[in-house]
Parts: structure tokens; C-alpha cells; sequence
């Protein structure tokens, strides 16, 4: 390679000395263009919220798969019930195992959009991200402090690239799942706890007190998120001179002001007087009722669900980890993972809220490689620009390995439950819509509150059953979808649409088409299975007679 150069400078009638001052120039140059795009988006805490919004309402607005169904059946829905007096309630808000605070959040956003007559299909499908991208640029900019309290302002500017940059947060972080404003609650919170250890005595108690309050939110709305608090609380209690005055005088008045708030909400929306973290940690940990939902093994979280969120960050958050030597936080990871473990029902999005943390490791092992020695004078400049070319590469691996892989989650993989109800949603808008029915797993598309329209519909019902053995409606139909599908026409009035996945329409195509059902729209939906058999399109039929 040198040989190579020193020909072509001969040949050029250039020197090699000369050649490398100019290439070293170039790179002068290139430094100090990255230094001064740095300096503006860094320049002030309100730059980088109005930075991180910015990206964020663009992330909401480029979401458009299906993830999990409670991001619109336990928070969307429910407000949509609220606010126009129809949606569907599932059971567990007949159990009493959730708090309607957080459907509240997207309650108020539906009434201004209903006052301002804004709840167009369009709008229904967008507007709850577009608020949910608000709460989520607050966490961005709360991570960034958060690393620069920890860590200092290098590594905060690396975090808050890592939090952009990483897959899952750019697919997850903007939907309306609890987990992500739990997350967004315990970074913040994490902020004021770690900055009252920091503060002045005046500032520390105030600090404290609204960390406490966060955390204590942050349980109202997630009751598993208790999980790090208690962590945060323990370790630091430990340490604590006054500890019974801490108990006493700042985490018992807080919690029980933060907890009457949400009885006294659940009391005013179901009718009567009930805690709700009680009766969800009894379902959730004591009689393991999750586990109806399928189950992992011990290990998934550290072998395959954390690893998976993290991607191709994990080398540079492990050498994070191991380099700060910041045990409290990097053991706040390991505890959660480990207790969220002895639970048979695991989901990603379970640990979401520590996931930022991770990627905030992350942030420290990428500052720490783009300042190793650079300053040092003793180097030479062969080796300074080998440095360099080791941290461009590691940004671009981290870009190309990430940025493809969240625009494929959020634009393609599972889009197609999103789009014929937005579909279904205009098309009723118009009249052309009299009743639907899902025959698909339940919950496996948005429902009222993208439809928007109080027409009848029916969905295969899968409520947990208090019999162990007893087959809900969506197994029954997947094990013998003909006859199922047969029974339930037989015994309901024909509705004017059907929903389905092409997985099932090769078997009740020619059931549909003898029942006057004519296949009118299909929809891509995935290119490869999840947990069931390849669901590659969502298949509509409408009745013959019905007018298109």
C-alpha cells in the first residue's frame, strides 16, 4: 500500500510528505465540520429537546406496523371509550388489573380533537403517536442529562446518538404501549435521584422528592415498574444516615399521595373503590396469570429478548459497562433482567425502561474511542488516523445495521392489521360499511378507536378461562377454521365485511364464497412468520350485495 502511494506521488510529481499534509488537512477539516454541527445541536439542553422532538414526531409519523396489542386495546381503546361512548373494554378492565390513568393521557388528546373536529381517520391513526413522540423526546433529552450528570458532556452526545440510532427505540419508543412512558418516567426519575446525591442540602431534597414522585407515577401507570425502584431505593437506603426519615417523611407521604390520586381516579371511572397495583401484581406475580399468554424460558431475556433490543450496540455497551466501572446503574440492568426473568410471560417490551441505560454504556465506550490519545502529541499521524478510521467504522456499522433494520419494523414487517383498519375506517366513513368481523387471533388489529365509527363488530374472544384445558374462541378456530367459521355464520346475521389472514383464506375461501362474501381488498403484512404459521396478507371480503 505505501509502495502504491509513493509510485502515484512520483508519478504525480508530489511528494509523500506532501501528499499526507494535505490528506491530513482533509481530515483537519472534516474534524472540525463535525465539531461545529456537534456544537450547534449541543449547544443548550433546549436545543437538543427541540433536536430530539423533532426526530421523534418524524419517527411517530414513519411507525405505521403492528406490534403488540395493547398499544391500542389497553390504552387507545379505552379512551376512545371515554371520551365517545363506544370501544371495547377488554377483560382485564373487567378484572380491575389496570389503572385508567394512563388511557386518560389519550382521553384528553381525543376530546381536543373531537372539540376541534379533527378526528378524521387520518388524524385517529396519527395524533396518539404524535403526543406519545412528545413524551419520548422528553426521555431522549432526560437520558442526555442523565449521562452528563453520570458521565460528562462527551459521553452525553454519544448516548443521545445511541439513543436515536438504536433499532428498537426508533420501532417502540413513539407507540402508545404504558412501557413506554414507564420508561420515559424512569429515566427522568433516574435523573433527580442520581442528581440529589450530587446537589446542595436544599436542592437535594427537592430533587429527591420529585424523583420519588416520578417513580411513584411511574408505578401508578406500571406497577411492575416498582421492580427499579426498589433497587434504587434499597442501595441507597443502605447508605442513608437518616434512613427512617426517608422512609417516613419523604417516600411513605409520596407514595400515598400518588396512590390515593389513582384509587381515588379508578374509584371515579369504574364505580367503585379498588387497587389496582394490588389486584395486577396478584394476577401478574402470584397466580402467574400471564403465563396464559405463553411462556420463555428463564434465560430468554439474557440470551435472546435484551440482546435482540440492543442489536449491534451490545459489544459497545458491554465494554461500556465493564470500562466505567458505574456498578450502580449496569446492576439497576442486571436486576431487572433477573427478577422480569422469574416470570414465566416475557415480552421486549417488559424491559424497555432500562434499555436507554444500556445505551447510555453505549455512549461511554463510543466517547471514550473517539478521544483515546487523539490529543497526544506523541502519536504519529499514521496511527491517529488509523483511530479515527476505527470510529468512523464503528458509527457506520452502528448507522447501517440499524437504521435499515428500524425503517423495515416500522414501515413493512406486521403493516397490514394498520392498514385495513385505516382502510375499513374510510370506507365507513362513507357508508359502505354496515358491521366486520375478525376471523383472526383476537386482538390482532387496532379496533374502535382507529374505525372511529359506532358500527357492530365481532371479534373471536380469547379471555383467560378460570378452567385450565378449556379452548378460547381464537384456538378454536385455528384449529378447524371451516367449521368454526360455518357455525358462527350460521348463527349470526351476515356482517357486511370479514377480515382475515391469507394463512386462513386458503381454507375458507370457497366457505365465504358459498355464504355470498367476495374477496374485495388484501393487504401485505409480513414477509416472515412470528409466532404463528406465515401471515402474509390481510385478506377483506364484503358481501356481494353490498355496495362498494
Amino acid at each position: 500500500m505505501r509502495l502504491h502511494r509513493r509510485l502515484g506521488a512520483a508519478a504525480s510529481g508530489v511528494t509523500e510528505e506532501e501528499e499526507e499534509e494535505e490528506e491530513e488537512e482533509k481530515r483537519e477539516a472534516s474534524s472540525s465540520l463535525s465539531r461545529w454541527i456537534s456544537a450547534a445541536v449541543f449547544s443548550s439542553e433546549k436545543r437538543v429537546w427541540l433536536i430530539s422532538l423533532a426526530f421523534r414526531v418524524s419517527n411517530a409519523l414513519l411507525v405505521q406496523t403492528y406490534f403488540n396489542p395493547d398499544e391500542h386495546w389497553q390504552s387507545l381503546e379505552v379512551a376512545h371509550f371515554i371520551v365517545f361512548g363506544y370501544g371495547h373494554l377488554t377483560w382485564e378492565w373487567k378484572q380491575k388489573i389496570r389503572s385508567y390513568l394512563h388511557p386518560l393521557v389519550f382521553a384528553l388528546l381525543y376530546k381536543i380533537m373531537a372539540f376541534l373536529r379533527l378526528d378524521t381517520p387520518w388524524f385517529m391513526a396519527k395524533a396518539p403517536r404524535i403526543l406519545q413522540s412528545l413524551f419520548a423526546s422528553f426521555g431522549d433529552l432526560y437520558l442526555y442529562k442523565l449521562s452528563k450528570l453520570v458521565f460528562g458532556e462527551h459521553v452525553a452526545r454519544w448516548a443521545f446518538f445511541s439513543q436515536l440510532v438504536n433499532w428498537f427505540m426508533f420501532f417502540c419508543f413513539t407507540r402508545t404501549l404504558s412501557n413506554c412512558l414507564e420508561a420515559v418516567l424512569t429515566v427522568t426519575g433516574l435523573f433527580y435521584w442520581f442528581y440529589s446525591i450530587d446537589s446542595s442540602k436544599q436542592g437535594q431534597v427537592a430533587s429527591r422528592k420529585l424523583a420519588l414522585f416520578t417513580a411513584a407515577l411511574a408505578c401508578a401507570i406500571r406497577p411492575t415498574s416498582a421492580i427499579t425502584w426498589l433497587y434504587v431505593g434499597l442501595l441507597d437506603l443502605i447508605g442513608m444516615r437518616s434512613r427512617l426519615q426517608f422512609l417516613f417523611l419523604e417516600v411513605i407521604p409520596v407514595g400515598v399521595l400518588v396512590l390515593a390520586a389513582t384509587c381515588c381516579l379508578d374509584w371515579w371511572m369504574y364505580g367503585s373503590w379498588t387497587i389496582v397495583p394490588l389486584n395486577f401484581l396478584k394476577f401478574n406475580f402470584l397466580s402467574s396469570g400471564g403465563d396464559y399468554y405463553g411462556t420463555h424460558p428463564y434465560h430468554w431475556y439474557f440470551t435472546q429478548g435484551f440482546p435482540s433490543m440492543i442489536g449491534t450496540f451490545l459489544p459497545f455497551s458491554l465494554i461500556g459497562i465493564i470500562k466505567s466501572k458505574e456498578w450502580r446503574l449496569s446492576g439497576l440492568i442486571g436486576w431487572v433482567l433477573a427478577l422480569y426473568s422469574v416470570l414465566g410471560h416475557k415480552e421486549f417490551r417488559f424491559v424497555l425502561p432500562v434499555l436507554p441505560i444500556v445505551l447510555m454504556f453505549s455512549g461511554y465506550c463510543l466517547a471514550a474511542m473517539s478521544r483515546s490519545d487523539l490529543s497526544d502529541e506523541k502519536r504519529s499521524r499514521g496511527s491517529r488516523s488509523r483511530h479515527k478510521r476505527r470510529v468512523q467504522l464503528a458509527i457506520l456499522l452502528l448507522i447501517m445495521s440499524n437504521v435499515p433494520m428500524a425503517l423495515y419494523m416500522s414501515l413493512v414487517h406486521q403493516r397490514g392489521t394498520e392498514d385495513v383498519m385505516y382502510y375499513l375506517s374510510k370506507e365507513a366513513q362513507e357508508g359502505r360499511v354496515k358491521s366486520i368481523l375478525f376471523l383472526m387471533p383476537c386482538h390482532s388489529t387496532p379496533y374502535y378507536s382507529t374505525l372511529h365509527c359506532n358500527l357492530p363488530m365481532r371479534f373471536l374472544d380469547c379471555t383467560p378461562s378460570d378452567s385450565k384445558g378449556i379452548l378460547d374462541e381464537s384456538d378454536r378456530f385455528m384449529m378447524n377454521p371451516v367449521n368454526f367459521t360455518n357455525n358462527i355464520l350460521r348463527n349470526l346475521s351476515l356482517p357486511s365485511h370479514i377480515v382475515l389472514f391469507d394463512a386462513q383464506d386458503k381454507h375458507l375461501h370457497e366457505t365465504l364464497i358459498t355464504h355470498s362474501f367476495r374477496q374485495v381488498k388484501r393487504f401485505f403484512h409480513a414477509h416472515f412468520k412470528v409466532d404463528r404459521d406465515l401471515q402474509a396478507y390481510v385478506v377483506v371480503y364484503a358481501l356481494r350485495d353490498q355496495q362498494l
